[in-house]
C-alpha cells in the first residue's frame, strides 16, 4: 500500500475553513533587523521577502482604519532572566535587548507612534501579554498575522490566537522563516488546525471591505 500524501490524509479531517469575522486587526509579529541582517545569526532570507511583501498590507490596513498591532522582543540586558528556558534552549535570541540594531524595527514596516507595541519574551505574542485582553476589550473577532518567523513565533502566535477565540489568518507571502521546509511544513500545519493561510491579495480585499 503506498503512502498518502499529506493532503489526502488530512482531507475531511482537517483543514475547514474559518474565515474572517466583522472586526480584524491586523499583527505585525517580529520584523526585526536581525532576521534581515545578512550575517546575522538570526538572519533568514524568506523574512526579508516577508517585509517587502507586507509594505503594501500594512499601508492598506492603515488606510482602511484596521487596528495594527506590532510585537518584538525585549530582554533585560544583564542577566536575560526574564527569557528563561526559551534563552537557555536559544541563546542566539540575546541579540534582543534595547540599543541592538539587531533588535530594531525593519524601516519599511515601522511602527507609527498611534499605534500599539507589544514586547514579549517568548514566541506567541499572547504569552505573558496584554494582548488578548486589548483585542477583546476593542471588539476585535479576527487576528491577520504577518511576520516572523513562520515556524516559530507566528506558528505559536496561532495557536494562541485561536485558543483565545479569535479567528486566526496567517498571510502566506507575508510570514518568512530561515528554511523553506520549516516554513511550508507550518503553514500547511497552520492551515489544517489552527487558522486559514490566505493570500495577501485576499487579506487586502478584506481590509477594503471591512
Amino acid at each position: 500500500m503506498s503512502e498518502q500524501s499529506a493532503n489526502d490524509n488530512y482531507q475531511g479531517v482537517w483543514g475547514q475553513r474559518i474565515g474572517f469575522g466583522h472586526t480584524p486587526a491586523l499583527l505585525m509579529i517580529d520584523f526585526m533587523q536581525g532576521y534581515t541582517t545578512e550575517g546575522a545569526p538570526l538572519f533568514a532570507p524568506g523574512v526579508v521577502s516577508a517585509v517587502a511583501e507586507s509594505v503594501e498590507l500594512l499601508a492598506c490596513a492603515r488606510r482602511h482604519g484596521i487596528k495594527v498591532v506590532h510585537t518584538n522582543i525585549r530582554y533585560h540586558p544583564g542577566h536575560f532572566a526574564d527569557g528563561g528556558m526559551w534563552v537557555r534552549k536559544a541563546p542566539v535570541m540575546k541579540d534582543m535587548i534595547e540599543g541592538n540594531p539587531l533588535a530594531a524595527f525593519c524601516e519599511a514596516v515601522l511602527p507609527r507612534p498611534s499605534e500599539v507595541v507589544i514586547s514579549k519574551q517568548y514566541a506567541s505574542a499572547f504569552f505573558g501579554t496584554s494582548l488578548a485582553s486589548q483585542l477583546h476589550a476593542q471588539g476585535i473577532d479576527t487576528v491577520v498575522l504577518a511576520g516572523c518567523s513562520t515556524s516559530g513565533c507566528i506558528r505559536a502566535t496561532a495557536v494562541d490566537a485561536v485558543q483565545h477565540g479569535f479567528r486566526t489568518i496567517v498571510v502566506r507571502e507575508c510570514v518568512g522563516d530561515r528554511h523553506s521546509a520549516p516554513h511550508e511544513a507550518n503553514l500547511f500545519d497552520i492551515d489544517s488546525k489552527y487558522g486559514d493561510v490566505v493570500s495577501k491579495q485576499e487579506a487586502i480585499s478584506k481590509f477594503q471591505g471591512a
